[in-house]
């Protein structure tokens, strides 16, 4: 990865209308994301008929509704995904797609993926892990909820089933929707770094807003994932922690402009403001007018700009030498 992966998450936003599906599409694509992803799942495979709903969830969707129901609204066949894939082809984005069991994930084998998300959920679900390694696919893990040492095993399972190390990106996550600030613990991206060295280490956000995803960028995401929706307005679990589409441009470009930013990481001057440096800085200069042999001191020379001159660095070995001609006030030194 040369620059930051940015995946736009429309996740569930379609609602299970595939004329939204496009819709969104057409907004990652308007906003410059280098892949847009949904989420598929079979609702019998992931959660039991009596399941309860996150908080979130609640909050967002009918009340008399249950977990089970709701996913089922929200599922795409196989039909649905080889539509998405091909419009995503005609527009230039990547598609992606997470897959929350077992038949799912075969389905995206059979649809050809190359990249497979492991979503926050799923990082202690070994079979399932077991299967995603075995692929030897670029694969993203997502973090949330874990403790370092449930990452740390998802991870071994993941190479002891045939992944290759230099193929996972690990993302540090919050599952709350939308995340509070003090829960965000940006710091433990440098944990994760520090932890599993050689392994690239992003970040997948749902707080509100830009702020926190633009500060990931700046402490070294290779990857950053965030939602998006059409309006925060529409009913469902994950509209009103999503970006409307204006604000995923925003987010998008920002993240370009800091990545731009951050340079080389070498402290020297940059081609840009290599014009300014005789106009910032000073040189040593006659303080009053100067006659040839009189000796440099405090009383006859100072520090003025421009900058071309002796530099001012060069002070105490000034002191007490003679003046080779006459100098005028405001004249540069020169030996």
């Amino acid at each position: 990865m040369d620059k930051v992966f940015i995946i736009a998450e429309a996740g569930v936003n379609h609602n299970g209308n595939m004329e939204l599906a496009y819709k969104l599409i057409d907004v990652a694509v308007q906003a410059g994301a280098d892949a847009v992803k949904f989420q598929t799942f079979k609702a019998e495979n992931i959660a039991c008929r009596d399941a309860v709903k996150a908080e979130y969830q609640l909050n967002n969707t009918e009340n008399d509704e249950s977990q089970f129901d709701m996913l089922k609204k929200l599922e795409l066949d196989y039909k649905m995904h080889k539509q998405l894939i091909s419009y995503c082809g005609e527009k230039d984005i990547i598609f992606l797609s997470t897959p929350f069991d077992l038949e799912s994930l075969d389905m995206l084998v059979k649809l050809g993926l190359e990249i497979y998300k492991i979503p926050s959920g799923e990082i202690t679900n070994l079979p399932f892990l077991r299967e995603v390694g075995a692929l030897n696919k670029q694969t993203i893990i997502s973090t949330g909820m874990s403790t370092l040492g449930e990452v740390e095993a998802a991870l071994s399972v993941l190479l002891k089933a045939g992944l290759d190390r230099k193929k996972v990106t690990i993302l540090h996550c919050n599952t709350e929707y939308p995340t509070p600030m003090e829960d965000v613990n940006l710091s433990a991206m440098n944990t994760l770094r520090h932890a599993f060295p050689g392994i690239k280490i992003g970040y997948s956000d749902h707080t509100a807003g830009l702020d926190i995803p633009i500060a990931a960028t700046a402490l070294g995401a290779v990857v950053i994932e965030k939602h998006f929706t059409l309006d925060r307005t529409m009913d469902g679990p994950d509209h009103k922690a999503s970006l409307e589409p204006q604000e995923l441009v925003q987010m998008v470009k920002a993240i370009r402009n800091i990545e731009q930013a951050m340079g080389d990481g070498i402290k020297q001057p940059s081609s840009s403001e290599m014009k300014n440096i005789n106009i910032a800085r000073k040189s040593i200069v006659a303080s009053k007018e100067i006659l040839a042999g009189e000796l440099f001191s405090t009383m006859n020379i100072t520090v003025k700009r421009p900058g071309h001159g002796i530099s001012p660095m060069n002070w105490d070995i000034m002191m007490g030498r003679k003046a080779k001609r006459k100098f005028l006030k405001d004249e540069i030194i020169e030996f």
